[in-house]
């Protein structure tokens, strides 16, 4: 026997390559490995755990098999990407996850070759895949496409879309179903349902297998009869009827962590698929790490955690987080107007509406993730005289704006929007951030767009909009915690179209909109000190704009500068229509807009993104000077 010390499977492995002339025992090894890695890395980065670890085997025996990156092996969402990553030559930068200048938490095409396609929202990798296919055969690109999809990205309609294309096109492609029962909520629905009793017949599914043997061994006359009878008892039960209705050969159910049957079908598929096929693998999500398979997200997104006892490292807090404001307000509204109701995409935890669900089941839906259908449904709610509350992350409003458009502000119907995660939210980066929702929804007439600058503004806000019947209202706030105001006990209800003088001072104001107003309150102590005070009103709302107080403004100042957390096109864009209507330029007044710059700001803290925008204290002091020319003259001096 050698003393030589054992080499780790996973250290023999730069790239995908290195894994082709590994045997089945070794690839095996090296899923349990990649297993320990993904926990190790995770527990000091913190991010996205128990996606991943339910697809190790998968991904390993993916790239055992398959030959990427000519193969596009496409991770509808992504958040289970990090073992994809540490197996595609990052493994020495995996603990750099999720932070400023580091890998993203997603795949992402200027990252690596290994990323054909980049993702961070869900079921969109069906489509893309075909796109990848539909492009080989046209000349371009060549190789295998393969997605592989959750059963919780499978409740969202583009899925179906995209499944529908492909059996029409018939071309060759390899969707992975990755059932774990478990999305980020539990999943929602028909579907779900239908995938459940799916595998819970083992014996038809093993009668199924043993068919598809013993019909090859029947001579030529009697096996159209016995692919008759197997396709009626097909349709007697479940089975994969509705995907093979779809144009899809359907191959499974297959155990997802069974490496040595992951990498025979896997092998086989890749021999003989001749058009679409759908291979349904059942997994466990946290697979192999006890903390994580205990926990009722299954560990999907964690703070930094100790890896022998799973528990968080979360820094203490004594103010409120604003999810969680939104969520206390709601209820307490509830709790007196039944005609309240609550309305999510699969994010009753991450929308503060857990707790509403637990109160009011009756009044609380998770339609799965399909934000399209939330925001239609909400209409329904709404023009049957319900009072709906629509809560999405502003990042996942975007997908149902056409349903906003037309379902909602035609017909001005008061859907209530509660939407999070307004402006840079940090390590989700620019896929998640809350950019653009200021702009899409000041520009549809008859909204009511607010914006709360603390977490008391935000309970005044979830009032008003409760009491709101005239037509749609959006308010919206960001995530992690408030500044530690004191709370209404009794919020009054806003003036729509209001907004509030914080501080009077001279020559110059500032127009804030949404939480910026705390840095703009920084920036003011700043210039204090250099003789210059300038006078802060906080906007409230930017549909509609409260005109007395922003001309007021414009009359009284020499300068005036509007601040919020969006892009180009929003808030600060309204108020330069309306001074340049009023013909307040025309008299000299100097005019500034502050917003986010325009391009898309990767993963950093908050503090840091919001660095990159030029939107902290000191980039609003910067401004502040700027327009008034004190920084020329201290640049000449």
């Amino acid at each position: 026997m050698s003393d030589q010390p054992h080499t780790p499977v996973l250290d023999r492995v730069n790239t995908p390559d290195d894994m082709k002339g590994m045997s089945d025992t070794e690839l095996r090894q090296l899923a349990d490995e990649l297993r320990a890695e993904t926990i190790s890395a995770v527990s000091q980065t913190g991010g996205h755990l128990g996606a991943g670890l339910g697809v190790v085997e998968m991904t390993v025996a993916l790239h055992a098999v398959f030959d990427a990156p000519k193969d596009k092996i496409i991770w509808d969402v992504s958040h289970q990407c990090y073992p994809h990553k540490i197996l595609t030559g990052r493994r020495d930068r995996i603990r750099t996850i999720r932070t400023e200048g580091g890998l993203s938490g997603f795949t992402k095409r200027s990252e690596s070759p290994y990323d054909p396609f980049g993702a961070a929202h869900s079921s969109t990798s069906i489509s893309a895949a075909l796109g990848f296919a539909v492009a080989r055969d046209l000349g371009g690109e060549g190789g295998d496409a393969i997605a592989i999809i959750g059963d919780g990205a499978m409740s969202a309609g583009m899925a179906y879309e995209a499944m529908n294309n492909a059996g029409h096109l018939g071309k060759r492609l390899i969707v992975i179903l990755n059932d774990n029962e478990m999305s980020i909520a539990p999943p929602t629905g028909a579907m779900s349902s239908y995938l459940s009793r799916l595998y819970a017949g083992e014996p038809f599914q093993e009668f199924k297998a043993a068919a598809k043997g013993a019909v090859s061994l029947l001579p030529e006359p009697f096996r159209e009869g016995a692919k008759r009878a197997k396709d009626m008892l097909k349709h007697m039960t479940v089975g994969g009827t509705l995907f093979e209705e779809l144009g899809f050969s359907y191959l499974g159910p297959i155990d997802g962590h069974d490496m040595e049957q992951l990498l025979s079908v896997l092998r086989t598929v890749k021999l003989r698929a001749d058009g679409p096929i759908l291979i349904h693998a059942i997994t466990k999500k946290g697979k192999g790490y006890a903390p994580a398979e205990r926990a009722s997200d299954k560990g999907h997104a964690t703070a930094k955690f100790d890896v022998i006892t799973g528990e968080q490292k979360k820094a203490p807090s004594n103010a409120p987080s604003y999810t969680s404001v939104f969520s206390e307000s709601l209820c307490k509204l509830a709790a007196t107007d039944p005609k309240i109701c609550a309305i999510t995409a699969a994010m009753p935890d991450g929308t503060g509406l857990t707790k509403f669900m637990e109160r009011y089941t009756s009044r609380c839906f998770d339609v799965g993730i399909a934000e399209q259908h939330a925001v239609t449904f909400s209409a329904g709610l709404a023009a049957g005289g319900m009072r709906p509350f629509c809560a999405l992350y502003s990042t996942f409003l975007q997908r149902g704006y056409d349903q906003v458009v037309h379902d909602v502000a035609i017909q001005r119907l008061p859907v209530r929007f509660a939407i999070d995660r307004a402006g840079l939210v940090g390590a989700d980066g620019a896929t998640h951030a809350g950019s653009f929702d200021i702009g899409y929804l000041s520009n549809l007439p008859g909204f009511v767009v607010m914006a709360a600058a603390d977490e008391a503004e935000l309970v005044r806000m979830v009032a008003t909009a409760a009491a709101h019947d005239e037509g749609p209202i959006a308010f919206r706030f960001p995530r992690g915690e408030g500044v530690g105001v004191e709370m209404p006990e009794n919020p009054e209800l806003l003036e729509i179209g209001k907004g509030r003088m914080i501080r009077e001072g001279s020559r110059v104001a500032i127009l804030s909109f949404g939480t910026r107003l705390q840095e703009v309150m920084k920036a003011c102590e700043a210039l204090e000190a250099k003789g210059i005070k300038p006078t802060v009103a906080d906007a409230r709302f930017a549909k509609p704009l409260d005109r007395d107080l922003i001309l007021r403004l414009a009359a009284d100042h020499e300068a005036l500068i509007t601040v919020e957390e969006g892009a180009v096109g929003g808030f600060g864009s309204h108020v330069a229509q309306l001074l340049a209507e009023e013909g307040v330029f025309d008299h000299g007044l100097k005019y500034r807009s502050m917003v986010l710059p325009d391009t898309f700001i990767d993963q950093a803290s908050p503090k840091a993104m919001y660095d990159v925008a030029g939107m902290n204290a000191e980039h609003i002091e910067a401004k502040v000077l700027e327009v008034m020319g004190v920084a020329t003259l201290e640049k000449r001096a």
